[in-house]
């Protein structure tokens, strides 16, 4: 059985569809239309295409940058805002005659590095997007948790934790709240440190580089910031205790946390010795489209009929 993966963002829809190994026989990407039905139509003509070419049908998973409320079964907290309060799983179901399932990206990053990235053979895999945001998702068994109010893995919207008093009361946060882990361990937060502290960078990876060449003041951001992201993580393994914990987005390409973090971990997390694995993602920016196609399980595709797929 084929399966189709798609990643619906502010900016662009991208769909591949896997075989039943895993690997990718189509791939297309295009502009995002900024209405709800021109963004149905667009993923249902990507659809259509993708069958089209390869002569298969398949299931349909979709990253969407929110979540379906299980309460109203439509999407919110979505950046593609026009597909809020939309039933959009439903809509989609109609139009293409088959179920579509819809999680938000972070969980299909988790999936993704789950089933076949770096955390393959974890039970459980919490995933972690460092980039403009501070995104997170958990991969139970190969499957999505969003948990009853969607919302499992926001762990960016937490309180840092152990706040110092200059770190208390020092930021906001576009939720509403303050002090959230998302503001001072996304790349946008590491920037903002940074500039906060008499730099100018507009990247962490810049911000590291500088440091490798002597500046002091990109030193002291970077420990403030890999401290910071020790604290924030060691509190998700104190509750969750993953098998694994996968990194992506922009600041997941800063090497140096890998060989820093495993000896400030345990400083944190209870006990005083943490075995957590913290890998860098193996699939990279193809990764929530490729979990947005393993939404569905190979039980699950097996036990669909070729009329469902019709």
């Amino acid at each position: 059985m084929y399966r189709i993966g798609i990643d619906l963002g502010g900016t662009k829809i991208e769909l591949v569809m896997l075989d039943g190994a895993g690997v990718e026989v189509f791939r297309k990407r295009r502009p995002t239309p900024r209405d709800y039905p021109g963004t149905l139509a667009a993923v249902v003509e990507l659809v259509k295409e993708a069958e089209a070419e390869t002569g298969q049908r398949a299931s349909i998973g979709i990253g969407i940058p929110g979540v379906v409320s299980s309460l109203s079964g439509k999407v919110k907290n979505c950046n593609a805002t026009w597909i809020n309060g939309q039933p959009m799983d439903k809509d989609l179901g109609a139009m293409l005659g088959r179920e579509v399932r819809i999680a938000n990206d972070a969980n299909c990053f988790a999936v993704s590095e789950a089933v076949d990235g770096a955390g393959a053979g974890k039970a459980l895999v919490f995933g972690v997007i460092l980039g403009t945001g501070c995104g997170g998702g958990i991969a139970i068994s190969h499957k999505a948790h969003a948990g009853g109010n969607g919302i499992g893995g926001e762990w960016g919207h937490n309180p840092l934790p152990w706040m110092t008093a200059e770190e208390f009361n020092s930021t906001r946060c576009f939720c509403g709240n303050a002090d959230c882990i998302e503001t001072f361990v996304s790349g946008t937060g590491f920037v903002r440190d940074f500039r906060a502290h008499g730099g100018e960078a507009t990247s962490g990876i810049e911000i590291v580089a500088r440091m490798a060449e002597g500046d002091a003041l990109a030193g002291a951001a970077f420990e403030r910031f890999i401290d910071r992201l020790a604290r924030a993580l060691a509190q998700v393994i104190n509750t969750l205790d993953p098998d694994a914990i996968v990194l992506g987005g922009g600041v997941s390409n800063i090497d140096l946390i890998y060989q820093r973090l495993p000896a400030l971990l345990p400083k944190y997390v209870l006990g005083g010795e943490c075995a957590t694995p913290v890998l860098k993602n193996h699939h990279g920016a193809s990764s929530g489209v490729r979990g947005a196609a393993w939404l569905w399980a190979p039980g699950e595709l097996a036990a669909i009929s070729p009329e469902a797929c019709a």
